[in-house]
């Protein structure tokens, strides 16, 4: 099975799909706007798949999942939320000059979104493909961890529509996150007529940042940095209570635990002064060897697409990707748009770039299937051997009366 040739016009379509996508704004903490955009999303993909998802609404938050077959083989992975507030594009409006595409969100990732209904648009069979797009991937997927690290279970591989590394680099291995608050309670005093009553909280989060910034280690690429701070009430007062919050990255698993242990560990320096500690591992480490296989097939099929060499690259930002990795799928991320400034105000996209991208992404797919189904009993469930199969999404209802598999469909 292989993807048919690009389309004539396929830059232009996908340009359009984008441009939907990213004029609909989605910042991932309104919930009303991320419900707005799963339906953009929806047209978009509907179009070009001919069926449209399963709505997945988890505390107010909405993702969609379109799943073809009934046995998952393949995973493809994207996020329609972005961190810009509603208006944005009144300050950063979509546009298209000089074979540059901008508008809030489009690099991270409407144009990876866009980019994948393309892409499996151009294949003939998608049967054990599954596409999840999730709408609370910038927060840290609160509510749809779970669902994807379920979806990711038993596929041979996820496929991460995330944004290309400089130069359209894969990113093949991500730092785990964890995410720490630590509490400080001490004692208020008079800071004029009795200090020496009180116990100084801004004293002890001092002798705790520098404990906890200790725990780094930059030979291990181990970050451990104390981000935002509070502490006190009025200057004339010893402060009675701080809290400080730690970002943690790392790029092994043994490394995760070993901070994690150390950060519940911490114990107050000052006599009468507390110290407590929440939070914790947030996403698993994306090791390099989830992403080899994939990595090396990649760039074989880049080298015969004429794409040119594809390059691979570690990165200490987390992504889905990670949740998938920590279940043992192999796993391969930013196989997205290419282009840069993500979060930023110079975010965009390389319009040229698109239609190769897209190309590989479908040959990928094509290739990952066809190794599944040449495995022994890898041919589909309740599907007879050697028939011509085009499977639509199989939703909720049709997974429950069997009625999924669309045997004699021609397209």
């Amino acid at each position: 099975m292989t993807p048919r040739r690009t389309a004539p016009g396929q830059e232009a379509a996908l340009i359009a799909g984008i441009e939907r996508l990213v004029r609909c704004e989605s910042p991932s903490d309104d919930l009303a706007a991320v419900a707005r955009s799963a339906a953009a999303v929806t047209e978009v993909g509907a179009a070009l798949l001919g069926a449209g998802p399963e709505r997945i609404v988890l505390d107010g938050r909405t993702h969609l999942r379109w799943r073809f077959g009934r046995e998952p083989r393949v995973l493809l992975l994207g996020h329609h939320d972005t961190v810009w507030p509603v208006g944005s594009l009144e300050r950063l409006p979509f546009e298209v000059r000089d074979g540059v595409l901008r508008g809030p969100g489009c690099f991270d990732m409407k144009a990876g979104l866009v980019m994948a209904f393309h892409a499996l648009a151009a294949l003939d069979d998608l049967d054990g493909v599954t596409l999840l797009v999730t709408g609370d991937e910038e927060p840290g997927s609160p509510t749809s961890r779970e669902l994807v690290e379920d979806e990711a279970r038993g596929c041979a591989a996820a496929l991460v529509l995330e944004a290309a590394g400089p130069g359209g680099a894969l990113k093949t291995e991500r730092k785990g996150v964890s995410r720490y608050e630590v509490l400080v309670r001490g004692r208020a005093a008079h800071a004029g007529l009795e200090p020496e009553r009180g116990v100084n909280a801004t004293v002890e989060v001092g002798h705790q940042i520098a404990a906890v910034a200790a725990l780094a280690d930059p030979a291990l690429g181990t970050t451990v940095t104390p981000t935002r701070l509070e502490a006190g009430t009025t200057v004339n007062t010893v402060p009675a209570r701080a809290r400080f919050e730690v970002d943690v990255r790392v790029r092994d698993a043994a490394e995760q635990r070993r901070v994690d242990a150390a950060m519940r560990a911490l114990r107050p320096v000052l006599p009468g002064a507390g110290v407590a500690v929440g939070g914790g591992p947030n996403r698993p480490p994306l090791p390099a060897s989830a992403s080899r296989e994939l990595f090396d097939r990649a760039r074989r099929l880049a080298g015969a697409l004429g794409i040119g060499p594809l390059a691979s690259v570690a990165v200490g930002g987390a992504s889905d990707g990670n949740l998938t990795a920590g279940t043992g799928t192999p796993t391969l991320d930013g196989l997205g748009a290419v282009g840069g400034g993500a979060h930023a105000d110079d975010e965009h996209v390389l319009v040229a770039e698109l239609p190769g991208r897209t190309r590989l992404l479908a040959a990928l797919v094509a290739e990952l299937l066809a190794a599944e189904r040449a495995r022994p009993g890898g041919d589909a469930a309740g599907c007879p051997p050697g028939r011509n199969r085009r499977h639509r999404p199989v939703l909720a209802d049709q997974l429950r009366d069997g009625s999924g598999c669309d045997h004699d469909r021609r397209d």
